[in-house]
Order: C-alpha cells, then structure tokens, then sequence
C-alpha cells in the first residue's frame, strides 16, 4: 500500500553536491520517522539521516556537518548533499516506519524501518 520513491542521484567529482529526493504514497500517520541509508558494494547497509514528525534529526558520523535531511510533509522527504567524497559513493535508500524513536541509533538503524524505496544511486569520483 505504501510506496516510496527516490530520485536526484547521479555522478559528481568530489567536492560537488546533489539533492536527494523521495516521493511517498500510501498512508499518512501523525507520527512517522523518514530516514535515508546507503549501501556500498560489499558493505552492510547504514543509516545516513532521519528526520520524525516532532522535527528531530539524526545523523551518521561521516555526513554531520555535509548532510541535511529535510520534510516538507510526510509526502516528501529530501537529503541535501554538499561537499561529495568519493567514500559517499553508494546506493542510497529511503524509508519510513510508523511511529518515532527514542533514540538517535535506533533512527539509523535499518531493522526498524518498514518500507522502502527501491534505490538511487550516487558515484562521486576524485
């Protein structure tokens, strides 16, 4: 029933930027959390930002400061993406769960999630 849908990836020299977009369908809850993963090849897939319906943000050691996650509504969900490094390379995800979550780790954490979108993918070259 719920369906999501990202889009704005592509490829960028490092130093560069994207913006991330992820379009949901389906139903709407008054209290939701919406967060973005990526996953390298080889590697695990790991949280990148979250965002909740109380506006609480989260993010990952490697993007603070380079990343910021945004909600227009619980439609629409953003991930701006400055300063690219090559190590960002990856396919990246967005999900959403019902309901929000006590605490930042549990916000990055991919078994919490029920939907997701299919993938975009982001290549940031040297």
């Amino acid at each position: 029933q719920v369906q999501l849908v990202e889009s704005g990836g592509g490829s960028v020299q490092a130093g560069g930027s994207l913006r991330l977009s992820c379009a949901a369908s389906g139903s709407s809850w008054s209290s939701s959390t919406m967060g973005w993963f990526r996953q390298a090849p080889g590697k695990e897939r790991e949280g990148v930002a979250a965002t909740d319906s109380n506006g609480v943000k989260t993010y990952s050691d490697s993007v603070k400061g380079r990343f910021t996650i945004s909600q227009d509504n619980t439609k629409n969900m953003y991930l701006q993406m400055n300063s690219l490094k090559p190590e960002d390379t990856a396919v990246y995800f967005c999900a959403i769960r019902y309901g929000r979550l006590s605490s930042a780790e549990y916000r990055l954490a991919t078994a919490w999630y029920t939907y997701w979108g299919q993938g975009t993918q982001v290549t940031v070259s040297s």
